[in-house]
């Protein structure tokens, strides 16, 4: 990112998870309650693991705002763990005697970072790696992204989510484009009380369900597919001009880095691969106020920019590492051949997923409307926000300014 720096610190059973976002403009202004709400968000869904009973996730700000408004200063926060409490030994900061330390890990799982890790730092303890490597590291994006949310809603651009697949069961299966089934009140609904699984096909979330189920009856794991969709968001962001200024190389990465993607696509994604043009590009539509397109195809996104249409991004999500049947391991202090380490673990990740995935996606796009706009104050930003806007609805403007 070039205008927005996130960094964050913390072991999924330390103390806390904690975050610095620098680069956030004056005058936004920050409601905790909202950041509050996507930190619950991110605990919800059917198949998650006992930990979610255990933690109920609140912001603690430690500096950047006053009187609930940002200062232009980094913005520091902190989300205290309360399974810290049965973890003070295990997770001592101090030194203690090694006697009194617990057994280490050494069995690595299959598809996690342990053995990877515990050779990259030459330790035969995984639990020196798999706690950074934890998906609780996701927390202090999620609120990072939380505030990118509210200065992206002041600036008319909206960010919702939902789960598409859950194992073999995929909602609005028949349908080319899922989004047209996708309504208003169910982002509404969906935003304060959302279903099980967050799916807006009611017949394929029952059927999802199901599979939760079965996996969990055979001691397994089960992938799956979440959709982003950001919608208000301004034409230009982003740059065809290199790279690593591209929004869509933005948007993947982003969703890459998030534990357990193992696949992006924008738009229609990797069906472009049996396409021809006049299948897959986006006509632009004569009838409208502006620059507006018949379909999406592309995802909102062109020539590494945003288009006007909404921002789809989808993300494949592999089984999660941790089976409570484990598969054959090897142990990494001895050699011996064995069962993988068994961690407390979730059977499905999607819904959670899926606001890990808002809040990445919201960073994203805060930083690029940063980049491309400036302003070291929120009306600065907005004001400039405003001038792009007018020229994105009157072509004719667009064209004289040539």
């Amino acid at each position: 990112m070039r205008r927005l720096r996130l960094l964050t610190a913390g072991e999924s059973h330390g103390p806390a998870v904690s975050g610095v976002l620098e680069g956030l403009p004056y005058g936004l202004q920050v409601s905790t309650a909202a950041v509050d709400r996507d930190l619950a968000r991110r605990q919800h869904g059917y198949g998650s693991g006992r930990r979610m009973l255990i933690e109920r996730d609140r912001v603690t700000w430690m500096a950047g705002l006053r009187f609930g408004r940002t200062l232009g200063s980094p913005l520091a926060f902190r989300i205290d763990n309360l399974d810290w409490v049965q973890w003070q030994e295990r997770m001592a900061i101090e030194p203690i005697p090694v006697a009194r330390r617990p057994r280490p890990v050494t069995r690595a799982r299959p598809g996690h970072a342990d053995l990877a890790g515990a050779i990259k730092y030459g330790t035969s303890d995984v639990r020196d790696v798999l706690e950074r490597a934890s998906a609780r590291s996701t927390a202090p994006r999620v609120l990072a992204g939380a505030v990118c949310r509210q200065l992206l809603a002041a600036a008319g651009v909206r960010i919702w989510s939902y789960v598409e697949q859950v194992g073999s069961v995929r909602a609005f299966p028949t349908v080319e484009d899922p989004l047209t089934c996708v309504t208003d009140a169910w982002v509404a609904t969906d935003l304060a009380h959302p279903t099980p699984l967050r799916c807006p096909d009611a017949d394929a979330e029952r059927r999802m369900v199901v599979e939760v189920d079965q996996a969990r009856a055979a001691g397994d794991s089960v992938g799956g597919a979440f959709v982003v969709v950001s919608e208000g968001v301004p034409i230009g962001l982003g740059s065809s001009s290199e790279w690593d200024t591209r929004l869509d190389a933005g948007l993947a990465a982003a969703i890459m880095g998030i534990p357990a993607v193992k696949g992006v696509g924008l738009g229609a994604g990797f069906d472009v691969a049996g396409r021809w043009g006049s299948q897959m590009h986006d006509e632009l539509d004569a009838t409208s106020d502006g620059w507006a397109r018949r379909t999406n195809r592309a995802g909102g996104v062109e020539g590494g920019m945003s288009n006007g249409m909404p921002i789809v991004v989808r993300a494949a999500v592999k089984p999660v590492s941790t089976l409570r049947r484990p598969l054959g391991s090897v142990d990494i202090a001895t050699g011996e051949p064995g069962r993988a380490h068994i961690e407390r673990s979730d059977i499905a990740i999607m819904p959670r997923a899926a606001i890990v995935g808002e809040g990445m996606v919201a960073l994203v796009l805060a930083d690029l409307l940063l980049t491309s706009f400036g302003g070291d104050t929120m009306s600065d930003l907005l004001a400039a926000v405003r001038r792009r806007r007018r020229r994105s609805t009157q072509p004719s403007v667009a064209v004289a300014a040539r």
